[in-house]
């Protein structure tokens, strides 16, 4: 045999293995070589209790950003808010943006005063979800919760699709409203959020919209924030629902696909979103924000952080008038 037939044979030799592995994992994806493979829980938050003990700032009244220094650990909390604010169009478009995003921070849950710094966007291994995890939203709590419909997996299994507007309730009712505030975030923090927003002068509708997908093994996989903005092309007020239907539909898929993309799977979704109509004049902004925190003290019920695991959002409401 010739000096290039054997090197030719070598070649063939050390390559081919290699090349029929290829050929596998392209051509056939389900091949179990493209299963990811997980590490699994992380040992130093071993679940939600050593979270939540992880998720206590440094003021008393206040919540602050994750990751800002004084926390008592490695956790945090997530909380969802949604809302639109409006302004008269009586000055420049950058300022006008301003105003109505500033607005929309205000309105319903109080989010005002913060540098919010955008993340996109999972509550991670150490993280948790207030209304869901902890101080739980009565109606899921009591398991009262119906879902909107269902959508199907990448696996083919279907799951419930709920609206989040319980979610939302107990987010207001930690921050509280501008008018009366309970626990908001420390005014000039920096502050983690997933958001998105929508700003457009009227006349026209405008909407933000919020899903979390809750992880079926949520100790290998994070929980998938969702946040979307824009405007309606709808002729009048008939046709909203329709769009709305629509929209959480997309939503629901766009979640499942990046599920899919990480070779995740979600037990259920929770959705909601919020449409408002812009008159001539007026700009509006869209705005949907789960700010990444860590809680007031005093927001602790007995100083036991691991206790609001078990107390729904109106128990913790009861706790915190007692402790008062």
């Amino acid at each position: 045999m010739d000096a290039m037939a054997r090197k030719s044979e070598r070649f063939c030799s050390t390559t081919l293995p290699l090349t029929v592995v290829l050929c596998i994992a392209f051509c056939f994806p389900g091949a179990p070589l493209c299963h990811a493979q997980k590490p699994g829980s992380e040992p130093a938050l071993a679940g939600l209790a050593a979270v939540v003990k992880g998720a206590v700032g440094p003021f008393d009244r206040y919540c602050d950003g994750y990751g800002n220094a004084g926390a008592s650990g490695l956790g945090y909390i997530c909380a969802m808010t949604l809302d639109i604010g409006m302004v008269d169009q009586d000055m420049d478009a950058v300022l006008n943006g301003i105003v109505a995003y500033d607005r929309a921070e205000a309105q319903g849950a109080y989010i005002g005063q913060i540098n919010m710094m955008v993340a996109s966007s999972f509550c991670g291994l150490n993280g948790a979800l207030w209304g869901y995890d902890l101080a739980k939203a009565d109606e899921i709590a009591s398991g009262k919760a119906r879902a909107l419909f269902e959508v199907a997996r990448h696996d083919r299994k279907n799951i419930p699709v709920y609206s989040a507007d319980p979610l939302l309730d107990s987010a207001a009712r930690l921050f509280g409203t501008n008018e009366k505030r309970r626990f908001p975030l420390l005014p000039g923090s920096h502050v983690i959020c997933a958001a998105k927003e929508y700003a457009a002068p009227g006349p026209k509708y405008i909407w933000s919209a919020i899903a979390i997908s809750i992880a079926e093994d949520r100790a290998a996989d994070s929980c998938l924030f969702i946040e979307d903005a824009g405007e309606a092309s709808v002729k009048d007020a008939a046709d909203l629902n329709a769009f709305g239907d629509g929209l959480l539909h997309k939503i629901a898929k766009c979640a499942i696909r990046c599920g899919e993309d990480n070779n995740a799977l979600y037990k259920e979704i929770w959705i909601s979103y919020r449409i408002k109509w812009i008159p001539e004049g007026q700009v509006g902004c869209a705005l949907v924000a789960a700010p990444y925190l860590v809680l007031a003290k005093k927001a602790i019920p007995d100083g036991k952080p691991e206790g609001l695991l078990k107390m729904t959002i109106s128990d913790w409401e009861k706790k915190i008038s007692l402790a008062e």
